[in-house]
């Protein structure tokens, strides 16, 4: 192998190649004889188009460009398509947030809501000939209104909001509606400010009439955060939760005494953190078999039979994201990540050695440039903190023998979110060019049950700092003179509190990231609106507390170079939080740049914004680092 510095060993990793490779899959469904995907395509403005895979194998586009299939629901939207058994594809479309219906043969799609974007729409599902849908009413601003809501497929009500059926309400939020199949009852999930999804919901079933709930009752949760109904048999429920301290599945019978009965209890979760519609981690086939999801630190697939207690694993390689799309027979629909990249798959829980894959899967580089994660654990102030170690890794290149490689600590967002083990195009992109990369799941995280994440309530911009902080500290393997830390919006607060308020970094990168805890929670969308109740305090009590603990308080502690990375359309942190950064780091003379992406909300979706983003944040990592990455212009950074 050739020696050369860290951080300048050729790749052929471009940015554009790896933003290309990286669309994000959003829903899966069988469709007739077909598979449908949503999927994000980063070339065309990150628009999420709808694709088909017929049985001949051959893959074809269901909602062709300009059409965007994005629901703005809770901001973070999710559930933004559906079809029903006529091959109809029922969508949200962004510009207008109006749901809109394209029969199989038509050359356009016709509206099916009035053209009133003060209404949005998301969370999708066709059940029974009915379309149900999460609606989200900012017609009251400045606080939204949620009902569920059925929407007529006779386009009755493309002009009439009057014709759209309020099926349930009575919460703040609502979200995965599930209808049983002969129609009479609606299982739903809800909950009400200040608590958040993960913390505490309540699963609702509701006797219909004439299509409404006219009576429904609690029937889990309030202490507990209980995730996706699913009705089977006639009078059964299965849905997940965590009472026991990890999601679970749970059997209701709706019987007079209601009886409920763990299903495969185990270590893990099967469960996430609903930050968006629509998501599934099991399915239920109709022998009575579930196939689940199961989360502790990496994913696993488990076929589960509750009649023999019996589990087997689907050795389908997926680790990380796993989701449970659909089911179909013993036929189940998979995406997720492998080690290598995300993908969708099919299988047969009856002959899962021949899995059959629908749609990516397969890196666009060959798999020795992909680095192979390590779990690693080591002891924090608060508990012992994992993360994924992701080392230099390039097959004709290496670093001198007495220099140790830069390192960047990645930072998840959320906080409320987890990092599987996977290795990202990004993640491959610097350890290509002989960067390790330290992915971390700080307290708080998802993953690891609810002690793990509940380390956080109260400790933001605390707990997160002093994990990531020892991650940093407690690896060998790491130039410490040369480790970087990077995160988005949450992960973004905790690279400007780590930066301000420790010297286990000297570099820090920004994306849209929190600045001021105050102006978070004035400024910041219904959905979070709380969200710092719990992370921080209530206001106006915990007042002090936001102070103490925001990065701008801190500014005196500004003292390593920054990246600032931010879009100018993002509602959730707006660009006056990078602005106000970007003005202390000014003021103290720290080397820094500020890159402002047009069109860009909060997280980065176009293909050009992700390409510029991803050459930023490795040549400023050369420039405060000492090497010169290969094919890179240098950043200018300002040093007022």
């Amino acid at each position: 192998m050739t020696t050369l510095p860290y951080g300048s060993w050729p790749s052929p990793l471009s940015a554009e190649e790896v933003t290309a490779s990286a669309p994000r899959v959003d829903g899966a469904r069988f469709v007739g004889d077909d598979i449908w995907w949503g999927m994000t395509v980063p070339a065309e403005a990150g628009r999420t188009g709808v694709f088909r895979r017929g049985a001949d194998g051959e893959a074809s586009v269901v909602l062709p460009a300009p059409w965007n299939a994005r629901s703005r629901v809770h901001e973070y939207g999710g559930g933004s398509w559906a079809a029903d058994a006529e091959g109809r594809l029922l969508f949200v479309e962004k510009a207008d947030q109006r749901v809109w219906v394209l029969a199989p043969g038509a050359g356009e799609p016709e509206p099916l809501t009035p053209p009133d974007s003060s209404m949005r729409f998301g969370g999708l599902v066709v059940a029974s000939g009915r379309l149900l849908a999460v609606r989200e009413d900012h017609r009251r601003a400045p606080v939204p209104v949620r009902d569920i809501v059925e929407i007529p497929l006779d386009g009755r009500a493309a002009f009439d909001a009057d014709a759209l059926i309020s099926v349930a309400a009575d919460s703040d939020f609502l979200a995965q509606p599930a209808l049983s199949a002969d129609g009479s009852h609606l299982a739903w999930v809800a909950w009400d400010h200040p608590s958040m999804p993960w913390d505490t919901t309540e699963l609702r079933v509701g006797r219909l009439e004439d299509g409404v709930v006219v009576q429904w009752a609690t029937v889990a949760g309030g202490a507990s955060a209980p995730l996706q109904p699913t009705w089977i048999g006639e009078n059964d429920l299965l849905y997940s939760d965590d009472p026991t301290g990890r999601w679970n599945l749970w059997r209701l019978r709706l019987t007079a005494d209601l009886r409920h009965s763990p299903v495969a209890e185990a270590d893990a979760d099967t469960g996430g953190p609903l930050w968006v519609l629509g998501l599934r981690w099991y399915g239920a086939l109709d022998d009575g078999r579930i196939v689940a999801v199961r989360t502790h630190g990496r994913d696993r697939v488990v076929v589960i039979d509750p009649a023999t207690g019996v589990e087997s694993e689907l050795d389908l390689g997926v680790i990380a994201g796993a989701s449970i799309e659909d089911v179909r027979g013993t036929r189940v629909l998979v995406a997720g990540t492998t080690a290598h990249a995300p993908g969708l798959w099919v299988v047969d829980v009856d002959h899962p050695a021949d899995p059959l894959l629908v749609h990516g899967g397969t890196p666009a580089w060959e798999p020795e440039w992909t680095p192979i994660a390590r779990e690693v654990t080591v002891d924090g102030p608060h508990g012992p903190v994992h993360a994924f170690d992701f080392p230099p890794t390039n097959p004709v290149f290496s670093g001198a023998d007495d220099e140790k490689p830069p390192y960047i600590v990645l930072v998840h967002g959320g906080p409320t979110s987890h990092v599987g083990g996977a290795a990202s195009g990004k993640i491959a992109y610097f350890t290509s060019r002989g960067i390790g990369v330290l992915d971390v799941n700080y307290g708080g995280s998802t993953g690891y049950g609810r002690a793990y994440r509940e380390r956080l309530r109260g400790m933001w911009g605390v707990v997160d700092v002093d994990d990531v902080a020892a991650v940093a500290r407690g690896h060998a393997g790491a130039d410490p003179a040369r480790i970087a830390i990077d995160g988005g919006s949450a992960g973004g607060w905790t690279v400007l509190c780590a930066i301000a308020r420790t010297d286990a970094f000297s570099a820090g990168i920004s994306r849209y990231g929190v600045g001021d805890a105050r102006t978070l929670a004035t400024d910041t969308h219904d959905f979070e609106a709380r969200y710092l109740d719990g992370l921080i305090g209530p206001l106006p009590e915990a007042e002090g507390l936001y102070i103490e603990r925001s990065p701008l308080t801190h500014a005196d502690g500004f003292d390593v170079p920054m990246l600032l990375l931010q879009g100018a359309e993002d509602a959730v942190v707006p660009p006056s939080q990078a602005e106000a950064i970007r003005d202390a780091l000014a003021s103290r003379g720290v080397p820094h740049a500020y890159v402002l992406y047009p069109g860009e909300g909060h997280g980065f979706r176009r293909a050009e914004t992700v390409v510029d983003a991803l050459e930023s944040e490795l040549s400023f990592l050369g420039a405060v680092f000492g090497f010169a990455p290969s094919g890179i212009a240098p950043l200018d950074l300002s040093t007022p």
